[in-house]
């Protein structure tokens, strides 16, 4: 008669369905979870760090070029956990793509900022180039993986890792639209003096001057947000919006980072937690909104298998008009790729 470990004959467990379900219950965190932030900057060790506290992994890889710099970036914040009482393990590596094989969910932040007598198509060449390497290694030992895009210009690099990455769009996206609206939402909350915990909003379009804040679909605790602030302040404030990475250079004389870092990681958590969030998200359309065949930020559902909807909002022809004129100057970026026929090297 066949036995368990325990020495129990199977047959006595086989009529108990409690016994069963602890057993799926085991084996399923017996399952380790592996998410792997590549490029240990800001943007990267912030995203690793909000990962690790929110204990979102069992193990989280932080990866860099530069050597020992993901090692020390991982250190310092595995350093901490005692303090803060998590347990997620951080691993850091030098451009050891191993280490990140059998990845749930990889970010990709890697990236160079535009430099002075940079030009837009240097800048995207360059970062490109980046990209599509990082996402040739990550494919490669993580070929489940379902990859998240941080670099910048994030539409088209979004759709750079999508042409090296040749699987289902659903698992090559971008962040952009969480941190846009996590921006527009702060403005609002400190206008109308009110927690921003209570307030949702829907932001589409490209990431950068052309997105598109919708008030028609912002709310607080459910009220129209047209009710409660006037539309000149509001107009303002969607125009912070539109700027608001600029407004952060400005200040810092580099780019933010803990916001979009919080960003990218409230992503991974929707997928690994599998909690079906909807989120504004850079995603390849295929004749939603009736646009095709590009990555622009439109409401989607975020699970387990990434993106497993696109959500069509009823937009009236001024949001129609405004989500097209940012998808041309999104498409005019993507045009830009596609003639350098790096993607095909």
């Amino acid at each position: 008669m066949s036995r368990t470990k325990s020495g129990f004959p199977l047959k006595d467990f086989e009529l108990c369905p409690i016994f069963v379900e602890i057993l799926k219950t085991t084996t399923k965190y017996n399952h380790t979870m592996k998410v792997t932030v590549v490029g240990a900057g800001n943007v990267g060790a912030t995203c690793a760090n909000v990962l690790a506290h929110k204990e979102v992994a069992n193990e989280i890889v932080l990866l860099d070029i530069k050597d020992g710099y993901a090692e020390g970036k991982a250190l310092d914040i595995w350093e901490t956990s005692p303090i803060n009482l998590y347990d997620s393990r951080m691993v850091g590596s030098t451009n050891d793509y191993a280490k990140t094989a059998g990845s749930e969910v990889v970010v990709i932040t890697s990236g160079l900022p535009r430099k002075p007598g940079m030009s837009r198509d240097d800048l995207i060449a360059t970062n490109a180039g980046i990209v599509k390497s990082v996402t040739e290694q990550a494919i490669k030992h993580s070929p489940d993986a379902k990859i998240v895009i941080v670099s910048n210009p994030l539409d088209v690099m979004t759709y750079a890792a999508y042409l090296t990455a040749k699987v289902d769009s659903s698992r090559v996206f971008g962040m952009a639209g969480v941190l846009d609206t996590a921006r527009y939402r702060s403005f609002l909350a400190m206008e109308l003096n009110v927690s921003p915990k209570d307030i949702q909003a829907v932001l589409m379009g490209g990431h950068g001057d052309t997105m598109v804040p919708l008030p028609r679909y912002t709310t607080v605790a459910g009220i129209p947000v047209t009710e409660m602030i006037s539309k000149e302040k509001l107009d303002a404030i969607i125009e912070r919006t539109k700027k608001g990475g600029g407004e952060i250079v400005n200040l810092l004389g580099t780019s933010a980072w803990y916001a979009p870092g919080a960003a990218a990681a409230q992503m991974v958590e929707a997928i690994v937690k599998d909690q079906k969030r909807i989120f504004p998200t850079c995603a390849w359309l295929d004749g939603q909104y009736g646009l095709k065949d590009m990555y622009l930020g439109v409401p989607v559902k975020l699970g387990k298998n990434g993106i497993e909807e696109i959500i069509e909002l009823h937009l009236n022809e001024e949001e129609k008009g405004l989500l097209y004129d940012s998808a041309n100057a999104v498409r005019d970026v993507m045009e830009v790729l596609d003639k350098m026929d790096l993607m095909k090297a």
